[in-house]
């Protein structure tokens, strides 16, 4: 039995080889496509998943992970840690973070010496993502709870985030911009790049087109990290062609001691729709 299980939810984008490795379980959040429930990663893939949503994307929504999700992967959990960190998409953009620790008062009833603690990430994506795999790998080294939690906080100080929409006819299905604001912002061909800033998604600048959307990326990035190695995570919402070819710009212009590709969760892409990138990334400790 090792010491701590990192659990995380969907919306983490951590690609499936590495939740296989450091044994992260992933809580799915509920995709719903013309009132049948998938469980986003489980029941259905991203790619799936977008290609029902360019089917029919009125009949395409989302539902938050139930309390019970939650308090079955704490059990699950139980059974092969003494203790739990369990990391959440931020609390300013879903109710996960309450649900979790909801769930975790339900659980410590019935187990009260199993110790459970929930960070809100205060990011989405990958970049939530990194913050699980740095606790996990930490959990992997037989590190007691405190410093996996440490470890992943240490992570979450300095990981950054941003997504470059191809189209914003979408966006409208958050609820933080109305309709017709989506629309006239479509009609005038406009591609916002988006971040998270305290805990809540915003808009860092626009793009006239793909090619400089791409360039703004990769100069939003050297910006932030400069010449320090970096971990990044190239993510796509079904485009993973483009995806690749982000992938190689990154490889060559920035010394990567970790890089991969992901898919934007099917949830996200409810909002970005079809064709987003985006990177995740954190600079190496000196």
């Amino acid at each position: 039995m090792q010491n701590v299980a990192v659990i995380s939810d969907s919306l983490s984008c951590i690609p499936r080889q590495l939740i296989d490795r450091y044994g992260i379980v992933i809580v799915p959040i509920r995709i719903i496509v013309q009132g049948k429930v998938y469980r986003d990663m489980v029941d259905i893939t991203p790619s799936e998943a977008y290609e029902l949503f360019l089917k029919n994307s009125d009949q395409f929504s989302t539902s938050p992970s139930s309390p019970g999700q939650y308090i079955e992967a704490y059990r699950e959990s139980a059974k092969f840690a003494r203790s739990i960190l369990c990391v959440t998409v931020s609390a300013r953009i879903s109710t996960a973070y309450n649900v979790a620790r909801l769930a975790r008062d339900q659980a410590k009833s019935h187990s009260p010496d199993l110790d459970i603690v929930v960070l809100d990430s205060q990011t989405v994506t990958a970049s939530e993502g990194f913050i699980a795999l740095a606790a996990a790998k930490v959990a992997a080294e037989g590190e007691e709870l405190g410093e996996v939690v440490k470890a992943a906080e240490r992570v979450r100080e300095k990981v950054s985030f941003f997504a470059f929409l191809d189209t914003v006819k979408h966006v409208y299905r958050t609820g933080r911009a109305p309709k017709i604001a989506a629309d006239v912002a479509s009609m005038l061909d406009i591609k916002p790049i988006l971040t998270t800033s305290a805990g809540a998604v915003r808009l860092k600048t626009i793009a006239r087109n793909r090619e400089q959307g791409e360039n703004r990326l990769l100069e939003i990035m050297r910006a932030r990290v400069g010449d320090a190695p970096v971990h990044v995570a190239v993510m796509h919402a079904y485009a993973p062609e483009r995806a690749e070819r982000l992938k190689q710009r990154v490889s060559c212009a920035f010394d990567c001691v970790e890089l991969l590709v992901c898919e934007f969760s099917p949830v996200m892409g409810y909002a970005t729709g079809t064709d987003a990138l985006g990177l995740a990334f954190y600079a190496e400790e000196a």
